[in-house]
């Protein structure tokens, strides 16, 4: 389903209007080509294949998705340990860092790892389009240092309206997870505790200190 470019409100005036609506992200991450407001989708295929960068799309801007040498380690670490759970529980399937999934129309955004349950997926069969219609049950991001506090905000409460059941922010820096089940309901998982699926994955045990060790210790 393609989607048709998303013209900006009148109150975004300025460059600081869009960064602010963005989630106060830094100006880097912004495309400015094309124009921002009238990105679509087509834009978030290209830019992937000429220049191998990740965007998101949100209100018709590209926006390159932060990412980093450690935050990779840890997203797939934790891709091992649920792909070893869903060997033994079949319950559906786990996508990695370069799933660009569209959660609405002109809205596409790319978790670090993400679950998406048998029933989600008709024939158990999985999409064939670049940017599937696609709504995970667990969206998991792992913070770098390119996001802010007001656009992680923005991407749960997004995840939440568009139909994800469970949410993960895993911060590498204070090493703990933040698990939402609603955009305003959460609790935080720290290094001595143990993270579980909830009623997303049951059965998912997770110690976080095995994530770490696994993933190894970064210096600093």
């Amino acid at each position: 389903m393609a989607t048709a470019p998303v013209a900006l409100t009148r109150e975004v005036a300025t460059v600081g209007d869009l960064l602010d609506r963005l989630g106060g992200i830094p100006p880097q991450r912004v495309r400015l080509r094309p124009t921002p407001g009238t990105a679509t989708e087509k834009d978030v295929i290209e830019i992937e294949a000429r220049e191998n960068r990740l965007c998101e799309l949100v209100d018709g801007t590209l926006v390159e998705k932060a990412v980093g040498q450690y935050e990779s380690r840890l997203a797939a670490v934790l891709i091992y340990f649920l792909e070893s759970f869903l060997d033994q529980n079949n319950l559906g399937i786990v996508y990695g860092a370069d799933a660009t999934l569209r959660l609405m129309p002109g809205l596409v955004r790319i978790p670090d790892v993400s679950f998406v349950s048998w029933r989600r997926l008709p024939g158990r069969e999985l999409p064939a389009e670049p940017i599937p219609d696609l709504t995970p049950d667990l969206a998991v991001e792992i913070l770098s240092a390119g996001n802010t506090v007001a656009e992680m905000r923005r991407k749960v409460r997004e995840y939440f309206d568009s139909g994800v059941r469970l949410v993960w922010l895993i911060d590498p820096v204070a090493l703990h997870v933040t698990v939402h089940i609603t955009p305003s309901r959460s609790r935080v998982v720290r290094e001595d505790q143990t993270l579980d699926g909830g009623k997303v994955l049951p059965g998912f045990s997770l110690p976080l200190r095995d994530l770490i060790m696994k993933a190894g210790r970064r210096r600093g």
